[in-house]
């Protein structure tokens, strides 16, 4: 018999409610008022473990900032898989774009001390960086380049999703690095039949 997750502190609690709201409803329209009345605490209690609001924001993102996991598939079949995850996420119903993206948008200026967008960047550079060491160990001659190219399609492809509302726009995006793969000498396998049928 399985034994029952271990109970979240309240501390993860706080978060993961944090999280959900920030995400869904928006950094800015989010008050610390309305994260502790859906977990049933007093505001005391929140700032006891996150002292600021800004402080609960820079946790937030921290818990978005996964790297991928580590995988014994080919290089090129990482890469290309990426753009699966992202079709895959835009069908979910609760997809609002890229996290970083858009606190960056929404607080803007009133990062004062750039905390928020120093993380949006470190996240998006530790992408293109595991593009980078992929496409390096395919032998590709300007990794660089290819891997800040790789990066724009993924951004490219959920700013479409989002204003389109058509998970396929992944699809294309898989397709457009499928030939940045083959111009740069990697041999990628011929795409799937497309369906032309909308996704969303």
């Amino acid at each position: 018999m399985a034994s029952p997750p271990p109970k979240q502190t309240m501390k993860e609690r706080i978060l993961e409610t944090a999280d959900k709201l920030f995400y869904l409803q928006g950094i800015r329209a989010i008050g610390v008022d309305t994260i502790a009345a859906e977990i049933g605490i007093s505001k005391r209690t929140l700032y006891n473990h996150f002292p600021s609001k800004d402080a609960l924001i820079e946790a937030y993102l921290q818990r978005r900032f996964v790297q991928p996991r580590p995988s014994d598939k080919p290089p090129a079949e990482q890469i290309l898989a990426t753009f699966d995850s992202l079709e895959r996420r835009f069908s979910a119903k609760d997809f609002r774009g890229c996290p970083f993206v858009n606190a960056v948008a929404e607080l803007g200026p009133d990062d004062e001390d750039r905390t928020v967008r120093n993380i949006a960047v470190a996240f998006k550079e530790s992408r293109r960086v595991w593009f980078r060491d992929l496409l390096r160990q395919l032998g590709v001659t300007d990794a660089e380049a290819l891997a800040t190219q790789l990066t724009l399609l993924v951004d490219g492809s959920i700013a479409q999703d989002l204003v389109r509302d058509d998970p396929a726009m992944a699809r294309a995006a898989k397709e457009a690095a499928r030939v940045l793969l083959a111009n740069a000498g990697v041999k990628v396998g011929s795409p799937a039949p497309a369906d032309n049928k909308r996704t969303g």
